[in-house]
């Protein structure tokens, strides 16, 4: 649809999910192209640009996230979700990666568009993952025949309490590689170009992550983004590692070149045992309330919080005996939670190993999102 003759206008909907925002657009309304369909998502979000001040993005890789979704394709589907992280600085959208905590937003939309007829007291709504091929089931609370906003559920690194919605992500095992266990190993010996080695774990659930000891890259573990993110040392340390473990498990080839806007996965983090730290509020966490700490990157910074699916494969790693999170763990009760810089995330998993698999089942956590904005985005129609 044209106005003014010079600007072709699109239906978006702003949503934030969980501690991540972004975009939601219908795949009917974008170009069947996708070299166009992209080109014009770039405009829209104003990337390539660190700031994205010509556009919707946020300038930051946790408000710079696409929805594309759709009537499902699949039996049981009530939606189809295409995740993308849209590059700040290249003219890039990666698909080959999922958010946990943005497929929130879209089970909210779902429920909002009438993709799903409410039932009370939670309607379910599953959401057909494209970039993973998984299910998604999100439940989203229903009273009096209509979506229940208000409630006392909070988390940390968002402002204010609503009403809580549960993800459960089921078989997320083998989601990019096959295996949970990419290796086949629990622990994998990583050798740097320039001869430092480091002990990794690296699973494969929701995405693919790799897990190193903070102390044996030299840090705390506790480290607040601004500490890691001006520590170049230290994220180039944490790419050469990334990089490597990409390779070992196949999502990355020898002969690329590889930079973290160009190739998302395998993500890293670093973990350490429970202890006392400081939130980026000044708030004090006690070592009581955690069970592990983890500090995760994402596009070579630090996350403010923790991305979901991250966390979501941190507690399949840790119930996995042997692995680098399960050793840093001393008891299991109900799920685990996690320490990140804005304060704690409870996160659960059901891990069965059958023959020398190990299966995930399913991993599951809570959750808040909101509609923030609907109406259009503006591009040039030149674009078209």
């Amino acid at each position: 649809m044209y106005d003014y003759g010079q600007l072709y206008k699109i239906p978006t909907v702003l949503m934030r999910g969980g501690t991540s925002k972004g975009i939601i657009l219908r795949k009917s309304d974008l170009p069947a192209d996708p070299i166009l369909r992209d080109e014009l998502i770039l405009r829209i979000f104003g990337s390539p640009d660190n700031t994205q001040i010509d556009g919707l993005g946020g300038g930051t890789s946790t408000t710079s996230k696409l929805a594309i979704v759709g009537p499902p394709t699949r039996a049981k589907a009530h939606i189809d979700y295409t995740f993308g992280q849209v590059s700040l600085d290249r003219q890039v959208i990666d698909y080959h990666v999922t958010c946990g905590n943005f497929v929130t937003a879209v089970g909210l939309y779902a429920a909002e568009e009438g993709y799903v007829p409410l039932t009370e007291p939670i309607t379910y709504v599953n959401i057909y993952n494209t970039n993973i091929e998984k299910m998604v089931v999100a439940e989203i609370p229903v009273k009096d025949g209509q979506i229940q906003y208000e409630g006392n559920f909070s988390i940390d690194g968002v402002p204010g309490s609503s009403s809580r919605i549960m993800l459960h992500f089921l078989n997320a095992g083998g989601t990019f590689t096959g295996k949970t266990l990419p290796t086949n190993h629990l622990i994998d010996h990583i050798k740097l170009d320039d001869g430092r080695e480091f002990d990794v774990s690296i699973i494969d659930c929701v995405n693919t992550l790799v897990f190193v000891r903070a102390e044996d890259v030299g840090q705390e573990g506790i480290e607040l983004p601004n500490e890691v993110n001006s520590n170049s040392e230290l994220l180039n340390t944490l790419e050469g590692i990334r990089v490597k473990a990409g390779k070992l498990v196949g999502l990355i080839k020898e002969d690329e070149e590889v930079s973290p806007t160009t190739h998302a996965l395998p993500k890293i983090a670093m973990v350490t045992n429970p202890k006392d730290f400081k939130t980026i509020n000044g708030k004090v966490v006690k070592q009581q309330e955690v069970d592990i700490i983890s500090r995760y990157i994402t596009m070579g910074s630090l996350h403010r919080a923790h991305a979901v699916s991250g966390a979501m494969a941190l507690a399949a790693a840790a119930k996995i005996e042997g692995t680098i999170p399960h050793q840093l763990i001393s008891t299991f009760q109900n799920g685990i939670k996690v320490g990140h810089p804005s304060g704690t995330l409870h996160v659960d998993a059901t891990v069965e190993k059958r023959e020398e698999e190990w299966e995930i089942v399913s991993v599951a956590n809570g959750r808040t999102a909101r509609r923030l904005m609907e109406g259009y985005a503006y591009v040039p129609a030149s674009i078209l």
